[in-house]
C-alpha cells in the first residue's frame, strides 16, 4: 500500500491551500481515511478524518475552515484549507486504515506573512 500525498506549500495567513492524497494496493473502498499533522516540537494529531460512508470528523482548531473530501472510486482524499492561521503550520500526512495503518510522505504547509 502506498499513499502519495500532493499540494500544500507557502500561504499568507487568511490564505487557502488544498492537499490531495491517492491510496494504491487498497482493493476495497471501505476504509478510513485522514490527515494529520505535526507541527515542529509537536505531536502528530489527526487534522480531519472521513470513513468510506462520508462521515467525517475534525479537530476543533479547525472546524468551520478546513473540509475533507474523498472520492472513494479514485480512493482519494482531499483537505481544503481556508482562512489559514499562523498555527497551521506543519508537516501533514495523509493516513489510511485498511487492515493496518498506513502513512504518506507528509506535505510541508507553510503559513507565514
Amino acid at each position: 500500500v502506498q499513499l502519495q500525498a500532493s499540494g500544500g506549500g507557502l500561504v499568507q495567513p487568511g490564505g487557502s491551500l488544498r492537499v490531495s492524497c491517492v491510496a494504491s494496493g487498497i482493493t476495497s473502498s471501505r476504509f478510513f481515511m485522514g490527515w494529520y499533522r505535526q507541527a515542529p516540537g509537536k505531536q502528530r494529531e489527526l487534522v480531519a478524518g472521513i470513513a468510506s460512508s462520508g462521515t467525517t470528523s475534525y479537530a476543533d482548531s479547525v472546524k468551520g475552515r478546513f473540509i475533507i473530501s474523498r472520492d472513494n472510486a479514485k480512493k482519494s482524499v482531499d483537505l481544503q484549507m481556508d482562512s489559514l492561521k499562523l498555527e497551521d503550520t506543519a508537516v501533514y500526512y495523509c493516513y489510511a486504515n485498511w487492515l493496518h495503518g498506513y502513512w504518506g510522505q507528509g506535505t510541508l504547509v507553510t503559513v507565514s506573512s
